[in-house]
This record gives structure tokens, C-alpha cells and sequence, in this order.
């Protein structure tokens, strides 16, 4: 096992990895629970969604572990899940088999793109000023997950600032919604303000910060897996720890449901029905096209926000992957292995599968190889009979976590001249914008956009780079597909 993740060469052991790679899972093991919620409200079978999101999370964190040999987890993305849910199926009226169709064809691209080293072009043609800025973006954006999932922020808003309801127009004549109410959309009026703390469960999570800061601080082994730990326990007492059993179907009945969804994308309702209305084709391209570009940009930003500044991707690797051809680095390795995600996941019957963020929590506390992944596969392999532990684990417990690691990744801001407007503007748009948006590849378009925009005003438009350029078009076209469909 030392030999083959080469945990020497990486400079880790064993005992980090199993670490590591239990912190990622529980950071990011809410997905388990939350995805079948959202998928489910597309008419698919919960309990199928809840092994569909197992298996693909495990087989695609398998193949980073052991092909491409990095610390990063995939699953089923929360923002792909709910574009999924919201805007294909329930507003643009998709079938769920047909979703998973062009889910499917997204991944089928995301490799095309990947194989032909389009993605090489693309990071290269990144400058180091939005690299750091991409790295402290990914920290605050981490944190502020942290800091919302914590509870420690109200949103405050009146009935004029609510768009929708449940995806339909809002209606103040509505005083009852079918089912209740799943999603308020509303617009810029909304005000996040500080909570009171007078709640249970961010009190726990402000006590749990204080022990993983604590214990980070005074440079405990495995300071944040045992901060997690102590905080599950602690919620116990204040009852926000339920250490009640969760009832549900069975397994039995869970695999059986899945075969409602396994291969469903290449059925009848599926691919044999997409393209069949001649007047939907258009909005079925640009709806993988939106699907693509915000899945391709995530997983860049993920890499290059975590990898170059840990080590995981060396200076040779980056060069090997600049320079070499075939499969020789790290890094062409874990962009396939993220790209093939996706189609796995179309094939069980989930959203499209990408990498996980939260695996900065894995790497926060020491996690270099895939040997961090391949622990966290286990995990999810194991969850099918693990549900009722882990889900007692609340979110009061991983949101400090989550804090933690994002302070430690703003340490990429410091190679950022922010006395330097020409550096300063674009690493803003493109680190600050990652959080405001609750998007990376958002945060990555603005700082793209205001980086040429900058460039244009200085007359350096020559030191841009064409492929950037050309993504730059692509964002501003993506903005453009997403407002004709919503």
C-alpha cells in the first residue's frame, strides 16, 4: 500500500491518509441525504437516488484513488443536483429519464474535452494572478459554506424582494402550497444578517469552532476528524445530535428501486425521446452546454485551488502535464477521472458527479495521495448499511470543519499585489465572486471577464491568452443560455 500511493515520495503516512479521508467523507457526506430530497422532487424513486449516489460516488472516487492516485472525493454535486431538479426538469419541462440523458452526454463531452487536452489549454492559459486568486477564492468560498451550514446567518427579506415559489411566479394571493414549500427564490433585497444564537445548533457549532480551532492551534494529530467527533457527542445533551434510528425502506427494497433508474438515460423516455422534438433540440444543446461549462470549470478551480499549493501537484508534474502526452501526471489523470464521473452517474440514475470541494478538508488536515480516496470510497461503500450513524453526525459538527480549512487555504492570497489595481480587480472579482455566487466557476468567469476587461484598459489586450479569450466568450454565452431558458 506505501508503494503503490507512494506515500514516502508525498511525504505522508498512512495513519494522515485514513484521516484525511474519513474528514472529507463526513464533510461531505450530507450529500447522501440531501440529493435524494432534491432528485426526488423530479419524480425519481428516493431510495433509488440514495444507492445511485453511493455507487457513482464510490466508482468514480475509486478510479481518482487508483488511477490518478490524488486526495479528491466526487459525488453528486449540490448545484449541478438543483439544476438539475429546478431548471431541467420541473421549469424546462424534461422528463427526469431525459435529464439523466443529457447528463450523460455532459459527461460524454467533459472526456472529449479532457482526452484532446483542451482542459491543459485552459489551465495554462490561466495567469498565476487568478491561480492565487482561484486558491483564496476556494478558501472563503469553503468557509463561508462552513459559516452557512454552521447557521450562524439569517436572510432577511420582504414579500416585494420574493421572485418564486416552488419555481412558479410568486403570488401574494397564495396562502398554500401543495406539499408545502420546497424553495423561495428572491432578489437582491435579501440582507444575511447574524443570528442571535439562542438557537441549540449554532451554539454547538460555535463551540465546536472553538475546539477544532483550539486543537489545530496547539497542532493536534487529526485535530479536525476529533473536533468533528467531540462536537457529534457534545450535540447529544442539546439534542441536536439524534441518535435515533432512521426508519426507511429496506436495502432490498432500495436495490430494488434502483433498477428504475440504472440505464434509464438510454431508454425510450430517455436518449430515444430527446432529440425527437425537432423544436426542444436547441434548448437540449445548450442545456448540456450549461451543464458542461459549469462542471469543467468547478473541477479546474477545485485542482488548482488546492493541488499547487499543497504539493499534490508538484512543479514536475505540472510540467509533465504541460509537456508530456498521454496520461504521464497527476493531473491528466484526476481531470479524467473527474470527467468520467458524470457518465458513470447517468448510468446509475443521479446528477452529474463532480469533485467535491469539501475534499480541501481532507487535504487541510494532511491527505496527499489516493490512498485519502480510496478511504473515503470505502466510506460511501459502507454507508448503504452505515446510514443511521452517519447521519446522526449533524452539520453543526462538519460546518467548523469546514472554517478551519478555508482560513488555511487564504494563505494564497499572499502572492496576490493587491496594491497593484491591474492584479487586484480581477483576483477580487474572481475570489470574492466564488463565494457571493456560491459558485466557483462563477467566481472563475468574473475574474476571467474583469482580467481581459483590465487588460483591455492598460492596452495589454496582446498578453491574454487566445484560449482564455475563447473561454471568456463561452462564460458570456453561458450567461446568455441561462437567462433565455430560466
Amino acid at each position: 500500500m506505501k508503494k503503490f500511493f507512494k506515500l514516502k515520495e508525498n511525504k505522508t503516512n498512512v495513519t494522515t491518509e485514513v484521516l484525511a479521508g474519513l474528514t472529507t467523507f463526513f464533510a461531505m457526506s450530507y450529500i447522501l441525504f440531501v440529493a435524494p430530497n432534491i432528485l426526488g422532487l423530479t419524480g425519481m424513486p428516493t431510495q433509488a437516488i440514495f444507492l445511485a449516489t453511493i455507487i457513482s460516488s464510490a466508482v468514480s472516487t475509486l478510479i481518482m484513488a487508483l488511477f490518478a492516485n490524488v486526495p479528491y472525493v466526487q459525488a453528486p454535486g449540490l448545484g449541478l443536483a438543483t439544476f438539475f431538479t429546478y431548471t431541467v426538469v420541473l421549469q424546462l419541462g424534461f422528463s427526469w429519464q431525459q435529464a439523466l440523458a443529457l447528463v450523460f452526454l455532459c459527461g460524454i463531452i467533459n472526456v472529449i474535452v479532457t482526452v484532446t487536452k483542451i482542459r491543459r489549454l485552459i489551465i495554462k492559459s490561466i495567469p498565476d494572478v487568478l491561480q492565487h486568486a482561484i486558491g483564496g477564492g476556494i478558501g472563503i468560498f469553503v468557509a463561508y459554506i462552513g459559516v452557512k451550514n454552521a447557521g450562524f446567518l439569517k436572510f432577511i427579506t420582504d414579500k416585494e424582494g420574493i421572485l418564486s415559489i416552488n419555481g412558479a411566479a410568486y403570488n401574494a394571493s397564495t396562502t398554500h402550497f401543495k406539499g408545502g414549500i420546497s424553495d423561495i427564490v428572491s432578489n437582491s433585497s435579501v440582507t444575511p444578517s447574524l443570528i442571535n444564537f439562542n438557537q441549540a445548533a449554532p451554539l454547538l457549532a460555535l463551540l465546536g469552532l472553538l475546539i477544532m480551532i483550539f486543537l489545530v492551534v496547539r497542532g493536534f494529530r487529526g485535530a479536525i476528524l476529533i473536533g468533528i467527533i467531540v462536537t457529534t457527542i457534545i450535540g447529544i445533551p442539546m439534542r441536536v445530535t439524534h441518535t435515533e434510528l432512521i426508519g426507511g425502506s429496506s436495502l432490498g427494497e432500495s436495490f430494488s428501486q434502483l433498477g428504475t433508474t440504472v440505464g434509464a438515460a438510454f431508454g425510450a423516455k430517455g436518449m430515444g425521446s430527446l432529440f425527437a422534438e425537432p423544436g426542444r433540440v436547441l434548448l437540449a444543446v445548450m442545456t448540456i452546454f450549461a451543464f458542461s461549462l459549469t462542471d469543467i470549470f468547478d473541477t479546474i478551480g477545485t485542482f488548482i485551488g488546492t493541488g499547487k499549493r499543497t504539493g499534490i501537484f508538484s512543479a514536475k508534474d505540472e510540467k509533465e502535464f504541460f509537456n508530456g502526452h498521454g496520461f504521464k501526471s497527476k493531473m491528466d489523470r484526476s481531470l479524467f477521472s473527474d470527467a468520467i464521473g458524470s457518465v458513470i452517474s447517468a448510468i446509475f440514475g443521479t446528477s452529474n458527479v463532480t469533485t467535491f470541494v469539501e475534499s480541501a478538508s481532507g487535504i487541510g488536515v494532511g491527505g496527499r495521495t489516493g490512498l485519502t480516496s480510496l478511504v473515503a470510497a470505502v466510506m460511501f461503500l459502507l454507508s448503504s448499511l452505515l446510514a443511521p450513524i452517519i447521519a446522526i453526525i449533524p452539520s453543526a459538527a462538519t460546518a467548523p470543519a469546514l472554517i478551519v480549512v478555508g482560513i488555511m487555504m487564504m494563505a494564497s492570497f499572499r502572492n496576490i499585489n493587491w496594491s497593484n489595481l491591474e492584479d487586484a480587480i480581477p483576483a477580487f472579482f474572481a475570489s470574492v465572486f466564488m463565494a457571493i455566487c456560491y459558485s466557483i466557476s462563477y467566481g472563475i468567469a468574473a475574474g476571467f471577464i474583469f482580467y481581459i476587461a483590465v487588460k483591455l484598459a492598460k492596452n495589454k489586450f496582446k498578453e491574454v491568452h487566445p484560449m482564455m479569450i475563447i473561454c471568456t466568450l463561452l462564460f458570456i454565452l453561458n450567461f446568455v443560455v441561462l437567462a433565455i431558458i430560466e
